[in-house]
C-alpha cells in the first residue's frame, strides 16, 4: 500500500525527521547503505534549505515502484520532493555552482543534490516558490521514470493530514510487447488503510492487465477490488506507435488534457469500482500531439485547482508539474481536504542545466 511521509518543515527541528523518515524509504526500497546515505543527504540539504531560505515548506517522501510488465513485480526508488511558497531563485544556473549562496536562493548544496540523484530537477518562481525533485533509486546512471526515448511520468501522493497510509496511488506500466504505456490513478474510498489496501490491490492488478484496452482493464480492476471497499480509478494508455491516447475512468477522479494552450476535461463515469460498476465504460479516444500533457487527480483537490499554464512549468519533469500543482491548490488557509494524488503524462522535454537525467 502507498506508504507516503508528508513532513511540514517550519523550524530546524524537523531537519532530522526528514532525514529519518528518508532513511526509513531507503529501508523499505532496499538500497544498500551507500544508496541509503545519499538518500539521507539530500533529504537533509533540502530540509535544511526550505528552513534557512524558503522560510518554511513541506518536504514529501514516496516509494516508486518501477514497472514491470512481464513478472507482475517491481522495484523501488525513493522519491524527495520540496515544495515552498516562498522568494523563489532569480538564477538557478548561479544558485547550483559550488560556493554559491544568497539570502534568497536555496545555497550551495543543491548542486551537490544534482550530481548524487539518479534524477534531479527544479522549478522556481520568484516571489512564488520553488519545488525541487530528487529521485535515488540502487542504480544511478538509471532513471526508470523515463518511459523511453520520448515520453516521461511522474506524480505525487500526498495523505490527508501527514497520515502514514494514503488511500490514493498512481502507477504505469510500459508494454514490453507492444507500444502501450498504460497509466492509472486510484482513489481508495475513504482513507486511511483500508482505502490504501483497495489502491494497492488496483496497483497491483494493473500489472497483469496492462496489456489490455481501458475499458477492460478497469473492468478486472472491478473484480479484483471486489473484496475491498472500492475504489475510483482513471485509466489513460497511450500508443506511442500511432500517437492516439485513451481514456477511461469510474468514480470522481479527474483528468486533465493539454495540446497547445488549451485544457479539456476527460469526464470519467459515475460508479465505484469493486462495487457499483457501469453496464457499459465509455472510452474517449483523442490525438496525442509533441506538445501534449496529461494530468489525472484524485478529488482531494479544490474543485477549483487552477491549471498550470506556465510554459517553463509545463517542460519540468512530471513529478514537479505535479507537485506545483498540489502545492499551488492548498494553502494554510485551504487545506487539502482528502488524500491528493496527481499523476502526469508527459513529451520527453528535458530542458536546462539543473536536470539529472541519463
Amino acid at each position: 500500500m502507498s506508504r507516503v511521509w508528508d513532513i511540514p518543515v517550519d523550524d530546524s527541528t524537523r531537519v532530522r525527521e526528514v532525514r529519518v523518515a528518508a532513511e526509513a524509504a531507503s529501508t523499505r526500497a532496499r538500497l544498500d547503505p551507500q544508496r541509503t546515505a545519499v538518500v539521507a543527504l539530500v533529504a537533509t540539504e533540502l530540509a535544511t534549505n526550505l528552513v534557512k531560505h524558503a522560510h518554511g515548506g513541506r518536504v514529501v517522501i514516496e516509494l516508486l515502484q518501477r514497472p514491470n510488465a512481464d513478472a507482475g513485480s517491481s522495484s523501488a526508488a525513493v522519491q524527495l520532493l520540496s515544495l515552498d511558497h516562498g522568494p523563489g531563485i532569480t538564477n538557478i544556473a548561479a544558485a547550483l555552482r559550488d560556493g554559491y549562496t544568497t539570502a534568497t536562493s536555496l545555497g550551495t548544496g543543491l548542486g551537490t543534490c544534482m550530481r548524487i540523484s539518479s534524477a534531479f530537477d527544479l522549478h522556481s518562481t520568484p516571489g512564488r516558490g520553488t519545488i525541487v525533485m530528487a529521485r535515488i533509486d540502487q542504480e544511478p546512471a538509471t532513471d526508470r521514470a523515463r518511459t523511453g526515448p520520448h515520453h516521461r511520468v511522474g506524480g505525487i501522493n500526498i495523505p490527508l493530514a501527514q497520515a502514514e497510509h494514503s488511500g490514493d496511488a498512481w502507477n504505469w506500466v510500459r508494454a514490453t510487447s507492444g507500444p502501450w504505456l498504460t497509466l492509472m490513478l486510484a482513489d481508495g474510498l475513504g482513507h486511511g488503510e483500508n482505502a490504501a489496501t483497495a489502491s494497492a490491490v488496483a496497483v497491483d492488478e494493473l500489472h497483469r492487465s496492462a496489456h489490455r484496452p481501458p475499458a477492460e482493464i478497469l473492468r478486472r480492476l472491478h473484480d479484483a477490488l471486489r473484496t475491498t471497499r472500492g475504489a475510483a480509478i482513471a485509466v489513460a494508455q497511450l500508443n506511442t506507435d500511432t500517437a492516439k491516447l485513451a481514456f477511461a475512468g469510474v468514480g470522481n477522479v479527474g483528468a486533465r488534457l493539454r495540446t497547445g494552450d488549451a485544457w479539456q476535461p476527460l469526464i470519467s463515469h459515475p460508479g465505484i469500482v469493486g462495487a457499483h460498476f457501469p453496464a457499459s465504460v465509455p472510452v474517449r479516444h483523442l490525438p496525442w500531439h509533441p506538445d501534449s500533457l496529461l494530468v489525472l487527480h484524485s478529488d482531494g483537490l479544490p474543485s477549483r485547482w487552477t491549471l498550470p499554464q506556465d510554459i517553463e512549468l509545463l517542460r519540468r519533469d512530471p513529478a514537479v508539474v505535479a507537485a506545483a500543482i498540489v502545492r499551488d491548490a492548498g494553502s494554510a488557509a485551504r487545506p487539502l481536504r482528502d488524500d491528493t494524488s496527481v499523476a502526469v503524462l508527459a513529451p520527453d522535454r528535458w530542458t536546462g542545466a539543473h536536470e539529472r537525467h541519463p
